[in-house]
């Protein structure tokens, strides 16, 4: 059957010609029969009055003989009869047309991920999902949200997802699993509605009070996610980075080889030299191979590139070598100073306190409540707050806020009441890292990118092994680069990743160069940001 557009165009076509036809024929007729001479635009004119039915006798004294009387009637009724043919010719499949292209309202696929529903956490997700090949359906329950979504080339379905109805027109059934990731007194529900169509299908839930994970453990989830724990434990290993020299938090490669973050403190030994006159080339094996400059990271830095109190650097090699420098990060002078303050008691301020009292490190608790636990009542974008809880002298503030506004507010503030106090914030939307850095903060972890990563690290087959940091360290075959040395495939320049390493016959080797040929088989193991590792992940395919 032809579309609705080509349907309008042939009406449209046909009733033109029906129009011409009539109108020669009452002219033709006029002359003959009536004796009455006309141009061809006047009898036009009289047949399209009769047509749009806005008159019907401009010239009926002029119609005395019956064919003209018989062609007139027969105008009428055309008319009127094409009118009515419009609505369902017409209008009807033009309504049917717009209601066709609306949101989309199921998803047939097998084997994809059924995500309910979007948020900052599921974009960071669907990136690492998109990234590796991995089908995937959003499910999402606002209008406008699924019409953006789309524009941006998300595979999204609209409807409610703790609707049964909803989770089997997009194949629950069929899918290797279904993430929840909203508020947890919804997630409850739909994993509730994803056991009732889907019961053998593999559900992942996110909760955001950890005091509710048993109540999604008993609605059928199979694995809950604590991102905020993760977040505070991560902010925590920051925060006692500044007061130890011992190395926390890096990712072991294969036996003595690792990866650390290292933040550089102002007065430490590699404050203001340049990446090149560091002294890392003492080390053997030892490799800067990347560096968060203020915020912004930087694959493989130049050598002339300045090291500050605000630079992250991103140090590969053996655990001596990282720890070295590891070492060198730390101020030679921090006499006077002691202890964490913690900006907020929340649950992720909570997992912070915990961690860093565990190791033994003071803490000092700031909330805008007075509840136990808390040190110093107060506001800690007022300075006030931040001179009685005396974090001049502490060696880092850690802002656990829930506001990401106030969060950038108190990093300034803090920057002015206490200049020498490391700033280690959370941030609670994708795009506040930047401005955080930008306010002072030395280290930021954003807990959207923190959840979708551990979500993408229990979904996908190559293992996300960093979900809690700055950068990803992932491992990855890499068919399309087989053949070709390290040199020639040229990972860094084109994607922003350095290759650490390569799996090969059940070793890790770790003393590449240049001219490493990648062999079939090989697993690479690539370090960079999230933009980096998806651009690897697609040149790699």
């Amino acid at each position: 059957m032809a579309n609705p557009a080509r349907r309008v165009g042939l009406y449209l076509l046909g009733t033109v010609a029906v129009i011409l036809v009539y109108a020669v024929l009452y002219q033709f007729g006029m002359a003959r029969l009536e004796g009455v001479e006309m141009r061809f635009i006047e009898a036009l004119h009289v047949v399209v009055e009769t047509f749009t039915t806005v008159g019907y006798g401009e010239q009926a004294e002029q119609w005395n003989s019956t064919p003209m009387l018989a062609l007139s009637i027969a105008m009428q009724f055309t008319g009127v009869a094409l009118i009515f043919l419009t609505v369902p010719a017409f209008v009807l499949p033009l309504f049917a047309e717009a209601l066709a292209s609306g949101p989309p309202r199921a998803y047939d696929g097998d084997g994809h991920v059924v995500i309910c529903a979007f948020s900052p956490t599921v974009d960071t997700l669907i990136t690492e999902l998109g990234a590796r090949g991995q089908p995937y359906v959003v499910v999402e329950p606002d209008d406008d949200a699924v019409e953006s979504l789309q524009a941006d080339g998300v595979e999204v379905v609209h409807g409610d997802p703790e609707e049964a109805e909803t989770l089997d027109a997009v194949a629950a059934a069929d899918a290797s699993a279904v993430v929840v990731a909203g508020d947890d007194e919804t997630n409850a529900s739909v994993i509730l509605a994803a056991q009732h169509v889907a019961p053998e299908t593999r559900v992942l839930s996110l909760v955001e009070d950890e005091s509710h994970a048993d109540y999604h453990r008993y609605a059928g989830a199979d694995e809950v996610i604590h991102p905020r724990d993760v977040l505070g434990e991560s902010l925590a290993g920051k925060a006692s980075a500044a007061v130890s020299s011992e190395l926390s938090g890096a990712v072991e490669i294969a036996g003595e080889f690792e990866v650390g973050e290292l933040l550089v403190q102002r007065g430490s030994p590699l404050a203001g030299r340049t990446i090149g006159d560091c002294g890392i080339e003492e080390l053997t094996g030892t490799n800067i191979i990347g560096a968060w400059f203020r915020g912004e990271f930087v694959s493989a830095p130049d050598p002339d590139q300045v090291i500050d109190e605000h630079t992250v650097l991103l140090v590969a090699g053996p655990e001596e070598g990282v720890e070295t420098m590891k070492r060198r990060s730390i101020a030679e002078d921090r006499s006077g100073r002691s202890g964490i303050t913690i900006a907020g008691y929340g649950v992720v301020g909570s997992a912070v306190a915990e961690a860093i009292t565990a190791a033994g490190v003071p803490v000092t608790i700031v909330d805008v409540e007075d509840k136990p636990g808390v040190d110093v009542v107060g506001d800690v974008t007022d300075p006030a707050t931040l001179e009685d809880a005396e974090v001049d002298n502490a060696e880092a503030l850690v802002l656990a806020l829930a506001d990401d506004t106030s969060a950038l507010f108190a990093a300034l503030v803090a920057k002015q009441v206490a200049p020498e106090t490391s700033v280690i914030a959370r941030a609670n939307e994708a795009d506040s890292p930047p401005k955080l850095y930008r306010a002072g903060a030395e280290y930021v972890l954003s807990l959207p990118t923190v959840s979708g990563r551990m979500l993408a690290s229990k979904l996908l087959d190559e293992e996300v092994i960093t979900p809690e940091t700055q950068v990803e360290v992932v491992r990855r075959e890499a068919p399309a680069l087989v053949g070709h040395t390290l040199e020639d495939a040229d990972v860094r320049a084109r994607t922003g990743c350095t290759v650490i390493a390569i799996e090969r016959d059940g070793r890790t080797i770790t003393s590449i160069d240049p001219g490493t040929r990648i062999e079939e088989g090989d697993t690479l193991v690539v370090a960079g940001d999230d933009a980096a590792v998806d651009a690897f992940a697609e040149l790699a395919a």
